[in-house]
């Protein structure tokens, strides 16, 4: 069975992400599942967005100038979801200004909006319904915790918008993902959530746990994980080595698929190669016929469909 493809916030490298522009482009491009990051307003709505940040993407400095935290951040929660829907969204930038991926256009200029979860979902059935073929969806609840002390129980509302458009089952097509390990279990026991979970990995685990874990005490661990989830979603660039020129797998991914997991790495960019790499089919190449991953997360999805296209010719 072929890798998915999963539109990391949409085509994400094309149009600024988590744009409904963004996810029909995706789905235009061969996207298998498109990627929704979830975060609450102060009206308790949820809004697709990669973090719980607003400048980063957003006109909101010189829109509600006086509306920074202490630390000259712009919150979702601190904005209701009115006052998000002035905003023109624009590509992610850093907190210099700089854009993050230089190479692309920044749309100054365009008409690009944040949206709510619901209208996505909306978006999703209309595509499913005239796009001759079934999309799936991959929502993320971010930081959960943070939420909660904010007041808001966002994988509460998150499930219940999924609810509402018929996502119950652990056979629909959604993924359900946080880097969270006790919420994930939280929505699994307490909560009653029958959806298909995924385990988010950061780098930094990943690296701790790959360098100092022997290799039972991490079967173990993922033994532990399939207990809550059906999948984990590590960083590509974690999963191997350099040394001398070799690309060595660092045997995680055979690991996880002992204990039943699937394996869906982020991210895959064809304008920011990890080490190792010189084009990202190379990187597909490895990813496919090597470390045997089962779905890309990927700012391009048109990349990823040609390589499948290709590799499956091939055979």
């Amino acid at each position: 069975m072929r890798p998915v493809i999963i539109a990391h916030r949409g085509a994400s490298g094309h149009l600024p992400e988590h744009t409904l522009q963004a996810k029909a482009l995706a789905f235009a491009m061969g996207a298998d599942y498109l990627e929704q990051d979830i975060v609450a307003t102060r009206d308790d709505r949820l809004v697709v967005l990669h973090d719980i940040h607003l400048d980063g993407v957003t006109d909101v400095a010189s829109r509600y100038p006086d509306r920074a935290r202490e630390d000259g951040r712009y919150y979702v929660r601190d904005f209701d979801l009115a006052e998000i829907g002035t905003l023109r969204v624009h590509e992610r930038r850093d907190t210099d200004g700089q854009q993050v991926f230089p190479g692309r256009r920044n749309h100054d200029g365009a008409d690009f909006r944040v949206h709510t979860l619901e209208r996505e979902l909306e978006l999703v059935r209309i595509l499913t319904g005239s796009g001759g073929r079934d999309v799936g969806i991959y929502p993320e609840i971010k930081s959960p915790v943070w939420h909660q002390e904010e007041g808001v129980d966002i994988s509460m509302l998150v499930l219940d918008v999924l609810r509402r458009y018929g996502y119950t089952s652990h056979n629909d097509p959604v993924y359900l993902q946080c880097f969270d390990e006790h919420e994930l279990q939280r929505i699994r026991q307490e909560l009653g959530c029958k959806l298909k979970l995924v385990q988010l990995i950061d780098e930094d685990t990943l690296e701790l746990v790959l360098t100092n874990f022997s290799a039972t005490q991490v079967e173990e661990k993922l033994k532990a994980l399939s207990g809550t989830v059906e999948g984990i979603g590590p960083p590509v660039n974690k999963l191997y080595t350099v040394e001398d020129g070799r690309i060595e797998d660092r045997g995680f991914v055979a690991k996880a698929h002992a204990q039943g997991l699937v394996v869906h790495p982020y991210t895959f960019r064809d304008d920011s190669l990890p080490p190792g790499f010189a084009t990202i089919d190379e990187l597909f190449e490895f990813a496919v016929g090597q470390l045997n991953i089962d779905g890309f997360f990927t700012d391009f999805p048109d990349s990823a469909a040609r390589y499948l296209q290709r590799h499956r010719t091939k055979k």
